[in-house]
Formats: structure tokens, C-alpha cells, sequence
């Protein structure tokens, strides 16, 4: 747990910018819905911005960040879970306290008001806190499609996956497609971490964990049958004092062109010096 505590004050130190490539091992689906199926499409489609391109959306990558931290941190379990939503059969739980020095709740914000525990009475969450960890849509390098792999492709950015489930009883087959923007393909991301408070500095390791536990899960739907394998690379981060956007000081450099194992190394050091 942080070094946070119920008198800590919040006052705006500075960002920290993290930005970096996502890149694909396996193909990656993250669903679209059904709102719209064509003939002969895929039944799941791949969200997609207002051209046409595949994406990675920002609520993706952020809430799978923040589920892998609450599991790693034994924080996904009834007395620490609390209901978004109880309609039956699309039951949300995520984890949210009041303690203060809970760097989940910290990072990734907690509102007050009325809330429903999964283990336990139900009352009224009064800590409210912002949330210091942006995460923004990460856009497909369109040149990581290259023309080879665009010759093999079923769509010019994806590919179809079909897939069957088969009942144990019967045999019956229940045949799906699922479009996937293929391995290989890169993605640009960038998170923003905000430092509120000197407690706020050791947050990024938080964040960096997040990461690595991702290289060894995965990123959308279709993960246990072999989709959304990702790693990242190529990492630059940046420290931006309050002296940046009032004045115009130069940013500082803390890394540039590294890797996830550089950047634990970075981040598990001691930054207070550096972010000034």
C-alpha cells in the first residue's frame, strides 16, 4: 500500500507522460457490439473509429489494467468487491474502499454516494478521490499492416477467425466468426499520470506492474482461445512539472526509446529527485 493517508493534501505537482507502441502477437478482438451486421461479415466485428481503421479504445486498456492489479493485489474477493451493476446475469463487481492508502482507488479514482457490496452490508462510500491514471485510445500504426499481410487478410485491416463450439452430448456445432486485426499489427499509446502529491510519485511501478502482468495475459475477448497476446515497446516517458503549463519549462526526458524492464527499473528507483 502507498504512503497516502486521511490528511494528505492535494496539490498539482506535475504528469507524468508515458507513450509507446502495442504490439500484437496474436490477433486481437476487441468487440464492436452487433449493432450492425452485413451480409457475409463477421458476427463479432472489431471496433473501428469513424474511418474505418481498428482501434484500441482507452476503457479497454485501462479497465484490463485495473482488473490484473485488483487480482494480483487480492483485491478480487467478496469483502473487497462492490456491485456497478447486479441485473441478473450481467452482474459488474469491481473493488472499491475508503482506506486511503489504497493505490487502486488512487489511481484509477473512487466516487461517493450509495454502495452495494458483494460481501457484507451495503452503505454509503464518503472518500472520494480523482483519479490520477489517464489512458487514451491507442490508434493503429496503419503502415504495421503490411502489404503481405494485407494480400492474406479477409478484410484490408483484419482477418476472420471462425471458430466452433460443439455440444458434449449431441456433436451439434455451433459455428461463429470472430474479426481480429492480425498479429503483427502495432499500436501508438499514451497514458497520463497525474501527480497530485509527493505520495503520488511511486505510482508509476504501480502502473508498470499493471503492464507486465498484461505481456502474460490478455488484451479483449477470445484471450483463453488464443487472442490478445500484446507486448510494449519502444517507451518514452517524460516528466512535466506545473512550471511546464504555467511558464513553458522545458519537460524533462526520463526515458526514451526503452523497454518495460528499463522502465520498472525507472519507475522502482527513486524519482522524488528527478520529478521537480
Amino acid at each position: 500500500m502507498s504512503s497516502h493517508t486521511a490528511a494528505t493534501e492535494l496539490t498539482f505537482v506535475g504528469k507524468l507522460i508515458l507513450e509507446g507502441e502495442i504490439q500484437c502477437h496474436t490477433g486481437l478482438h476487441i468487440g464492436a457490439g452487433k449493432g450492425s451486421l452485413e451480409i457475409g461479415g463477421a458476427d463479432n466485428p472489431v471496433v473501428k473509429d469513424a474511418f474505418g481503421i481498428p482501434y484500441i479504445p482507452g476503457s479497454s486498456l485501462r479497465g484490463r489494467l485495473r482488473s490484473l492489479l485488483e487480482q494480483s493485489l487480492g483485491l478480487a474477493v467478496p469483502s473487497e468487491l462492490i456491485f456497478l451493476s447486479k441485473r441478473k446475469g450481467q452482474e459488474v463487481r469491481i473493488h472499491q474502499s475508503d482506506r486511503p492508502d489504497d493505490e487502486i482507488c488512487i489511481l484509477f479514482g473512487r466516487t461517493p454516494g450509495r454502495v452495494d457490496r458483494v460481501s457484507g452490508e451495503s452503505g454509503e462510500a464518503v472518500g472520494a478521490s480523482p483519479a490520477r491514471l489517464t489512458v487514451y485510445d491507442a490508434p493503429l500504426l496503419v503502415d504495421s499492416i503490411t502489404p503481405q499481410m494485407r494480400e492474406n487478410l479477409d478484410d484490408e485491416l483484419t482477418e476472420v477467425k471462425s471458430e466452433n463450439a460443439v455440444d458434449r452430448i449431441t456433436s451439434q456445432a455451433n459455428p461463429r466468426t470472430l474479426e481480429r486485426v492480425p498479429s503483427g499489427a502495432r499500436f501508438k499509446f499514451r497514458m497520463v499520470l497525474d501527480v497530485l502529491c509527493e505520495e503520488d510519485k511511486p505510482l508509476l511501478a504501480r502502473v508498470v506492474q499493471g503492464l507486465r502482468l498484461l505481456e502474460d495475459d490478455a488484451l479483449g475477448g477470445g484471450g483463453s482461445r488464443g487472442s490478445g497476446r500484446v507486448s510494449f515497446s519502444n517507451l518514452n516517458l517524460a516528466w512535466r512539472s506545473k512550471d511546464y503549463y504555467a511558464t513553458g519549462a522545458a519537460e524533462a526526458s526520463l526515458m526514451s526509446a526503452g523497454d518495460l524492464g528499463a522502465l520498472q527499473q525507472l519507475a522502482s528507483g527513486d524519482l522524488s529527485g528527478k520529478l521537480v
